[in-house]
């Protein structure tokens, strides 16, 4: 199955830059042996994804390829680099010459000595592939592609596509996400499997834009017409659409092929910081996979341009320049993901929090000095003014305040102790005192400069396991200490109040110990098991950057453009490069959300059915979670994104069937909320009577509910005394062992 290539070379050389890509894909008629061998190479774990059936089929062909050819596998593990620029780079240093026409001859002498030297390479390489391996060569100058190795015995080469003029490139929609669509020029169809996913993502937006350059492909569908071929189909493509000249689209093939390829040669040798954490290069990364001469099966050639090493050189220097901002990028948007992903997680566990019997009891109580949802610049709990501060400056006055601190300190230690002791508490921390740059950066970026107004350079935390056990700490606290309680805040713990940046919710006692103010958090243990001792660094960067203003994360992505996308997936593929999707497991939570943060850069760039391959896969993985389920709102999350997929690849049914699962999940947590309120409002409208006299009575609602909010306070108060007398029985001593005396 092909559609004729042009043939001439005159031709194409009258055709304007472009790139040449050779690359491994799967034959088919050897899947079974072909997969194995892809996952032995990218160094799976044998034991646990190779059967021994498939071992062995594939241990025979090795040593029946073998035999014919000893040097058999030196192509698979090959460092070799994917991709020559046909003409050199406008940048390029030149040697003198003496007229523009011998400098003309010299450069085309380069050129043809360059492009000898790499059929030699090529053809080298490709005598040395193994059956079911085929390499594909994708010329950009021609928008052709074509076979470079001899098929293997089994293939059907009826079936096989030796050769095409590319009129359009989609992805594929199988599981293993390595798959492209390509339609000719006439017409004819043909699929191919990578061996790797960096592959398909690479060559699809090549050849995406390679088929948005109307100069060559109006070129090329020339030379097919004037060859005899059949021209039925017109190329399509998404970067058709921008409005580039030919220059900026040539210039950002070359840099973003130049940027997949140093990725590649990253990846290859092993040099990336997350497999340097095994063994190194050229041993194994964290997940046992090989790395360095052994890593992968991405079969390229490298086509030498001969510029001299001052010009390669600074071409490296600039592809490691731009992938440090790219990876910056995408960094960044990553941790966006994660951000937004806890701070969901956060908003769930409250929600449930909110289910607990004696939440309405504590949901009515009102805090000590309770600034409200944010900590207001008109504190009344402030550090004492020393009358010596007014001689001192702001760096004198920090010290002298971390002073204080460190002499706080150790009876702060004693109060959290017996506390932690009465309770049963297992975590306990105690901050060091806060440093003085530390303190002076905040004053100024929260305070105004006002140093008397941070209350934490004194710090302890405690964890309790629930509500009922945080009424009880506050009631303890209350009767041991209450003389130096100068503030209890409990607002972001109300239901009608605001959480801190990001999510979080907790419970903060200030204390006034030998004149110095110190902070007790008291963290709920539901809490805390979303991020644990990284809750602050999360507040924190929610607070930078503002998270909370907007709920997607792949909001982040807007406003970028179409070539930055395209490059952000090269830093996504370089981060998956040790787990491809389909080997992807339920409890590797790292590579889960790089994977859910590569659908937000599918979803923006127009590949909605890589989109949709992967969120199946998320979703599965999230059901087999033990941890998680297919009723979890984690999974629900990805079936709202799964749903707008499938509306925009036109799958209507399949969308609807998504909506639904939604739309009953919903169903479930707005009755489990209303069974846990067991509401009396409910049950008064759904009284014909009732209804009737509230038209009559228009403020009898309100006050239904205010009473009903009473009856709810008043009966969470009765199951916390039943709590309290069950758990928290010395309470009622009159005698408290554990009270604390402070000097």
């Amino acid at each position: 199955m092909s559609s004729a290539a042009p043939e001439s070379a005159m031709a194409l050389d009258k055709l304007a830059n472009g790139t040449i890509l050779e690359a491994a894909f799967l034959d088919p008629a050897y899947s079974g042996i072909v997969e194995t061998f892809t996952e032995m190479v990218q160094g799976t774990d044998e034991d646990d994804n190779v059967k021994p059936a498939q071992r062995e089929a594939f241990e025979t062909a090795v040593k029946t390829a073998q035999k014919k050819n000893p040097g058999l596998f030196s192509c698979c593990t090959s460092n070799e680099a994917v991709m020559d620029t046909h003409a050199p780079s406008a940048s390029a240093s030149r040697a003198p010459s003496t007229s523009a026409a011998a400098e003309k001859e010299q450069a085309a002498n380069k050129t043809a000595a360059a492009t000898s030297k790499a059929k030699d390479a090529a053809q080298n390489n490709t005598n040395k592939v193994p059956e079911g391996i085929l390499i594909y060569k994708l010329d950009t100058t021609n928008n052709t592609i074509e076979l470079k190795n001899e098929p293997g015995a089994k293939t059907d080469i009826g079936k096989l596509m030796t050769s095409m003029v590319i009129a359009k490139a989609a992805p594929s929609n199988d599981a293993s996400r390595r798959g492209i669509e390509l339609t000719g020029i006439d017409g004819s169809k043909a699929r191919l499997v990578a061996c790797e996913q960096r592959t398909a993502t690479a060559w699809l937006e090549a050849m995406d834009m390679m088929l948005g350059n109307k100069k060559r492909t109006d070129a090329s569908r020339g030379v097919a017409k004037n060859s005899g071929a059949k021209v039925s189909q017109t190329p399509k493509s998404n970067w058709g659409k921008e409005n580039l000249d030919e220059k900026q689209r040539d210039r950002m093939e070359e840099d973003y092929l130049g940027l997949a390829n140093y990725s590649n040669k990253l990846i290859r040798s092993g040099s990336l910081p997350h497999q340097q954490d095994g063994s190194g290069a050229g041993g194994q990364s964290s997940r046992g996979v090989a790395t360095g001469d052994d890593g992968g099966i991405y079969y390229n050639v490298e086509f030498q341009s001969d510029q001299g090493e001052q010009y390669e050189q600074e071409s490296l220097e600039a592809l490691a320049k731009r992938r440090a901002v790219i990876k910056d990028s995408w960094d960044f948007y990553r941790m966006i993901c994660s951000l937004l992903r806890d701070r969901r997680k956060y908003d769930e566990v409250f929600r449930q929090m909110q289910l607990d019997p004696v939440y309405p009891y504590l949901n009515s109580m009102t805090g000590l000095n309770d600034p409200g949802d944010e900590e207001s610049h008109e504190k009344t709990v402030i550090q004492k003014d020393y009358p010596e501060y007014s001689n001192m400056t702001k760096t004198q006055v920090a010290q002298s305040l971390v002073k204080k601190a460190d002499e706080a300190l150790p009876s702060l230690v004693e109060i959290c102790k017996a506390l932690a002791g009465s309770l049963g508490l297992e975590e306990v921390g105690i901050g060091p005192t806060k440093e003085t740059a530390s303190i002076l950066r905040k004053a100024e970026k929260k305070y105004e400069g006002d140093l008397l107004k941070i209350t934490d350079y004194c710090r302890a935390l405690l964890v309790v396991k629930d509500f009922s056990t945080l009424l009880a700490l506050l009631e303890l606290a209350r009767d041991s200490f209450g003389p130096l309680i100068r503030r209890v805040k409990l607002s972001s713990l109300k239901s009608d109040s605001a959480s801190l940046q990001g999510g979080y919710r907790d419970c903060k006692i200030n204390v006034d110990i030998k004149g110095h103010i110190c902070e007790i958090q008291i963290h709920v243990w539901p809490m805390w098991t979303v991020c644990g001792v990284d809750g602050y660094r999360h507040y924190r960067h929610c607070l930078e950057y503002s998270t909370d203003s907007f709920s997607d994360p792949f909001d982040a992505l807007e406003g970028l453009d179409r070539k930055t996308i395209a490059e952000m997936v090269v830093m996504a593929e370089e981060a998956v490069a040790d787990m491809p999707l389909d080997q992807l497991e339920w409890y590797q939570e790292k590579y889960i959300l790089d994977y859910f943060a590569e659908v937000g850069l599918f979803m923006k760039h127009g590949l909605d059915v890589w989109a949709e391959v992967t969120l199946k896969q998320l979703i599965k993985l999230r059901c087999d979670s033990p941890d998680i389920g297919p009723n979890h709102h984690e999974t629900f999350v990805l079936y709202k994104y799964h749903e707008q997929v499938l509306r925009k690849l036109g799958k209507t049914k399949e969308a609807d069937q998504v909506a639904e699962k939604i739309e009953k999940f919903q169903s479930r947590r707005v009755k489990e909320e209303k069974d846990a309120e067991d509401s009396l409002w409910d049950s008064f409208m759904n009284a014909p009577t009732d209804a009737y006299e509230a038209m009559f009575d228009p403020n009898k609602k309100e006050r239904l509910e205010e009473e009903e909010l009473r009856k709810e306070v008043k009966a969470s108060k009765k199951q916390w005394r039943k709590i309290r007398q069950e758990r928290f029985a010395f309470l009622d001593s009159e005698q408290q062992n554990n009270s604390v005396a402070v000097q």
